[in-house]
């Protein structure tokens, strides 16, 4: 015997508002909703819809906890770094402690997150745990990381300093080149890719990236390949992450000017 309720038919004016109601109350978690969930951590997770909030709205503030060299190659955007803490041997690498009271004026009440390279890597819970100890009463992490971030469609931005080492030593890496057709006949940035930020639309799989796809301007035989998109913050932002949006995981944008990107080609 079917023991099922019988559905109750209500009238449109009760209906709206109960299907709105389930709407809000029934919300399905997603993956950017996601944390890493480890036991027997000193500091709460944030997940990657949590730390994108947090950076639109700058509820806190957001370290990366690696060397500066991997921070200026790529870090999440509106992230700072600071020095390590001394005598510290490479495979137990720390951020100092000292530093950071510096940066924040000795606020332990500052609300801080920490992120490194990964649910894998250690720095963001040995700098939680230090902070921790040193009366830090507000401090997070993103333990998912860099990893996630980026395959979650998140770009990173690149440093002169970041950008002068890719050049030098990843013969791999390609360059985009987002400035109009007249910017760039007035001064060509080496080797980049051309694709204009003004033919770049909403959407996958449409205007100047398809185009860009199918004519060998993008690699599309390795997604993991390094992109680096150039010609100014706000248009190389916007392209990055339409690339990103594309399944290249490994995107990263300069936010400096062409004559900056142009001074990381001298030695």
């Amino acid at each position: 015997m079917n023991t099922m309720p019988r559905p109750r038919f209500l009238g449109l004016g009760s209906l709206v508002p109960i299907l709105v109601l389930a709407a809000a109350t029934q919300a399905v978690p997603t993956i950017s909703d996601a944390v890493l969930g480890e036991t027997g951590q000193s500091t709460a997770e944030v997940s990657t819809e949590a730390l994108r909030r947090i950076l639109t709205e700058k509820t806190a503030l957001v370290l990366d906890a690696r060397p500066f060299r991997e921070y200026a190659v790529s870090h999440i955007p509106g992230a700072v770094n600071v020095a390590p803490k001394p005598g510290v041997p490479m495979s137990m690498y720390v951020s100092d402690v000292a530093e950071i009271d510096r940066l924040v004026h000795e606020r332990k009440d500052t609300a801080i997150v920490l992120y490194c390279n990964g649910p894998y890597c250690g720095k963001s819970k040995r700098l939680a745990a230090e902070l921790v100890a040193a009366g830090y009463t507000k401090v997070r992490r993103y333990q998912l990381g860099i990893p996630v971030w980026r395959a979650l469609g998140g770009v990173t931005q690149i440093e002169p300093d970041g950008l002068r080492n890719v050049l030098a030593n990843d013969r791999t890496a390609v360059v985009v080149d987002v400035r109009e057709p007249p910017e760039r006949q007035a001064g060509a940035f080496p080797n980049a890719q051309p694709i204009p930020r003004s033919a770049v639309l909403e959407g996958k799989d449409v205007g100047e990236i398809k185009r860009a796809k199918d004519d060998g301007r993008l690699p599309m035989e390795d997604h993991n390949t390094r992109l680096v998109v150039i010609g100014g913050a706000v248009p190389a932002r916007y392209v990055a992450e339409a690339l990103a949006r594309e399944a290249f995981h490994n995107v990263s944008y300069f936010a400096g000017s062409l004559e900056e990107a142009r001074a990381a080609l001298k030695p």
